[in-house]
């Protein structure tokens, strides 16, 4: 028992490094080094076998083709940032807005940005970087800081596609249930969930309150004058024409659909959301590349330049992205998830199976930075709860769900909560610390709504 305990000890090493050096990278690096040294024999060898296979583990998360994919994209995104900026398209597609009328105030821009995320629900990241990418400018116009708008991004696009589930999230969760034998088909199983996921409808709710009424709590209240660094050089370029940032981004959002559909042969649900959100952003880079070509302002090595700063902009975290996605791995093989899943136990009352179920979903998130494990982990743990207990299959499918996004929207060493950083241009521990208030009150409600659910249904 103690060896399985010690599995939880890379991610407590994690944050207590960002509590207390608030510094992400070096406290991942750590985490993944923990982790691998835990997997060693002997203490005194190793020491120096952890380091190098701490290296030997970062490396290879380049080997999952889906992994490489993420990493490339969050550099190429930097790179359409920074023509969409440069080209002059942002401040003009921010006047047009404001002139039109679309935006009066900060509450119509924190709404338009939550419908842009919540309309654009075919893949989380593509939800966060079209909402990001067209409101970064809005936000800064109006005073609004960088980290509402990471707020409102990351928690609208998860919560959105896991409850509209026309997309990769829908194809995922059908994959893992279709596996087990159940009485009742997946597919209904899975619809089920979206009265019953109290945490995504929560964190809506919320979300939408916080921009209709402009009330917001906990850090975020204060978070006003934390405007992004980059603010100043926004301000000194000269406005061309929304159209070079509105084509770029219609291209993405249309291309998304598209290469979903292709490489899911037809089928939406059934596309690989890393390919085409790879895809769709390197053909949106293109486009902009085009546009601000032939309009005679910039010439190719201007051009490359331009590209090539945004993508170092991004380095941070694209460090942070591959440094969660090595820990994430590394978990796996320690068993943490697994270890922490075993927790919920199998003598608890009826009752508290489900809020159980909720919580466990969690802390796996929380620890591994990832939601999607959490489903792979907790998914084989709950259907045969659901089998030998004869529970509601539906409220134990939505209490995992719910409970794997409320971790990841708490974790700093979340993949989604870095992309989510980067699309808003906001600082990640920022993100993460002003957030985490809306979190965990969406998470209280969201645990009590389970325990008076399992006492009226079980």
């Amino acid at each position: 028992m103690s060896a399985e305990w010690l599995s939880v000890l890379p991610p407590v090493v994690a944050i207590a490094v960002v509590l207390w050096k608030r510094e992400v990278i070096l406290a991942l690096f750590l985490a993944i080094f923990t982790a691998e040294f835990l997997q060693q024999s002997s203490l005194w060898s190793g020491l120096p076998m952890a380091g190098l296979f701490t290296l030997e583990r970062i490396v290879s998360v380049f080997a999952d083709k889906d992994n490489a994919r993420i990493l490339v994209f969050s550099l190429v995104i930097g790179a359409l940032l920074a023509f969409v900026r440069q080209s002059g398209g942002v401040s003009a597609m921010v006047s047009s807005i404001i002139n039109r009328g679309i935006a009066r105030n900060e509450r119509h821009a924190a709404l338009l940005t939550t419908g842009v995320g919540a309309a654009v629900f075919v893949e989380s990241n593509l939800s966060v970087l079209t909402a990001g990418i067209l409101s970064r400018g809005i936000f800064d116009k109006f005073g609004l800081s960088r980290a509402k708008l990471a707020y409102i991004i990351d928690s609208t696009s998860a919560p959105i596609c896991i409850l509209i589930l026309l997309n990769a999230w829908g194809a995922y969760v059908l994959a893992l249930l279709g596996t087990y034998e159940l009485e009742v088909p997946a597919a209904q199983i899975l619809w089920g969930t979206v009265p019953l996921n109290f945490y995504a409808i929560v964190t809506l709710i919320i979300v939408v309150f916080s921009a209709a009424t402009g009330r917001y709590f906990g850090p975020m209240a204060s978070s006003k004058t934390l405007m992004h660094e980059d603010n100043q050089e926004d301000l000194h370029i000269e406005s061309s024409h929304p159209s070079y940032m509105l084509v770029p981004l219609f291209v993405m959002v249309a291309g998304m659909v598209g290469f979903m559909l292709w490489t899911g042969d037809g089928v939406l649900a059934n596309g690989s959301g890393s390919k085409s959100v790879l895809y769709s952003v390197c053909l949106a880079c293109l486009v902009a590349y085009v546009m601000m070509l032939a309009s005679g302002k910039f010439s190719h090595k201007t051009l490359v330049k331009t590209g090539f700063e945004g993508m170092g902009e991004l380095l941070p975290l694209v460090t942070i992205v591959l440094f969660s996605l090595a820990l994430g791995s590394s978990l796996k093989d320690l068993g943490t998830g697994i270890f922490i899943a075993g927790l919920v136990g199998e003598y608890l009352p009826m009752v508290l199976i489900v809020p159980m179920l909720f919580l466990a979903g969690a802390l796996i998130s929380f620890s591994t930075g990832t939601s999607w494990g959490t489903f792979a982990i907790l998914i084989p743990i709950g259907v045969p709860l659901i089998q030998s207990l004869g529970l509601p299959p539906s409220l134990v499918l939505a209490a995992i769900l719910g409970g794997g996004i409320f971790g990841d929207h708490c974790s700093p060493i979340s993949d989604t909560t870095a992309v989510s950083a980067i699309a808003s241009g906001c600082d990640l521990l920022e993100h993460v610390r002003t957030q985490l208030p809306y979190a965990l009150v969406a998470g209280a409600i969201t645990l009590m709504m389970y325990v008076v659910a399992g006492v009226f249904i079980l």
